[in-house]
């Protein structure tokens, strides 16, 4: 009796799996754009949820060095009694004496309200705060005019105002015409607006007041001559150095009166906010990536069912399982692969176009780019595995059956 020894099966080459993983999809391409919907939204979520707050990042990291952080700000807190403390008159000129600091200035809160028509009620304020200033006040915040001219030495002693930039809008005031300029009822007074700031987001309270002349806040509007705000530039390698010697230095009789704070470390908080909330959606589109998992393995189960005539063909021609279970597997994750590619692309146009309307730079990690196609393709090789392994278990009889 003679053996006829079989020929093994022919292996498949990669390229040979992958073209028939991506025939099934061929012939049904609804089902497979709809299958790898749910995996695209799930990774479009999570690269414009890692890449919207870089770029914020990127956006507070530009601004930050383009203000400086650098700027220290101090004022007074409460006395031992719980009373409202004042910072002495030579505040300012204190702040200046200290080595490291560049540039000291300060403003001071006056009582005053300022109204666009004396027909307004006088505590109506509108939020708005009227500041007494000097005109190096402008420079040390590293502000800049929107509109007019700033404080100067030639109407500093005038009833002429500067209005932040909120101020500004709250008043109905957009420009400052030379020929007739806009003017405001500050107290009993008149003041003519001489200047609109640019918005200024390391001091917010000037965006919304509005400064007049130190003495001429002395003069016309009770102003007590103490500084409410004193705000330092220093030397970036010594603000920590600065800022724990600046209190002792502009009230040496009670130091501990003295409220210091950094305004960068301000939006720093803010954005540690913003990254809080980026991890709750990060965790929605996880769940959205799950969901679309879902859907490629019930979508692949339903292909074994649909698909049994042709996998007991294969099989009767001599596929083993190893192969049906690879072209399974490898459709799952194409179909997996190419929700990604799509998520992916629509995240970066997101991301863009946020970025875009923010006016930040559109900042894509890598890592995001990269991460959504392979979590996308491991999501599909997961889902994938159960229905490979079934469709490798159909016996040729039965599945011709």
């Amino acid at each position: 009796m003679t053996l006829v020894q079989l020929p093994e099966p022919a292996r498949l080459k990669p390229p040979d799996v992958v073209a028939l993983g991506a025939h099934g999809m061929r012939t049904r391409p609804v089902r497979a754009v709809l299958s790898a919907l749910g995996i695209a939204i799930g990774v479009a979520a999570m690269v414009a949820v890692l890449a919207i707050p870089a770029s914020g990042a990127q956006a507070l990291h530009d601004r930050l060095a383009a203000l400086g952080p650098n700027l220290l700000t101090a004022g007074p807190g409460q006395t031992l009694f719980g009373d409202d403390a004042t910072l002495p008159d030579d505040a300012v000129a204190m702040a200046r004496r200290i080595g490291p600091v560049q540039a000291a200035a300060g403003t001071g809160t006056t009582s005053a309200s300022v109204r666009r028509s004396d027909k307004i009620a006088p505590d109506d304020t509108s939020g708005l705060a009227v500041y007494a200033a000097r005109p190096d006040l402008l420079g040390v915040l590293g502000g800049k005019v929107r509109a007019g001219a700033f404080l100067a030495a030639g109407n500093r002693d005038y009833p002429v105002t500067v209005l932040g930039s909120q101020a500004a809008a709250r008043l109905g005031i957009d420009h400052v015409d030379p020929a007739r300029p806009p003017q405001v009822l500050i107290g009993t007074q008149w003041f003519t607006v001489v200047g609109i700031l640019a918005p200024m987001p390391l001091a917010p309270e000037i965006e919304r007041s509005a400064l007049v002349g130190w003495d001429v806040a002395k003069r016309l509007l009770g102003f007590d001559g103490h500084p409410s705000t004193v705000y330092v530039r220093a030397e970036e390698s010594q603000v920590d150095g600065v800022r724990s010697v600046l209190a002792a230095t502009l009230n040496p009789q009670a130091p501990n009166e003295v409220q210091v704070r950094r305004p960068s470390d301000a939006l720093a908080a803010q954005k540690l906010t913003d990254t809080t909330y980026s991890a709750l959606f990060l965790g929605l589109g996880g769940v959205a990536l799950l969901v679309g998992g879902v859907g490629v393995a019930n979508t692949m189960v339903i292909s074994v069912l649909e698909r049994r005539r042709e996998i007991g063909l294969r099989r009767a021609l001599g596929a083993t399982k190893r192969q049906i279970r690879g072209q399974f597997l490898a459709e799952s994750v194409l179909l997996s692969g190419f929700g990604g590619l799509a998520g992916v692309l629509a995240g970066v146009l997101v991301t863009a176009g946020y970025a875009l309307s923010q006016g930040w730079p559109a900042v894509l990690p890598s890592a995001a780019l990269a991460g959504g196609v392979g979590v996308a393709a491991l999501v599909g090789a997961v889902a994938g595995a159960y229905p490979a392994v079934r469709a490798a278990r159909l016996a040729p009889t039965r599945a011709l059956a």
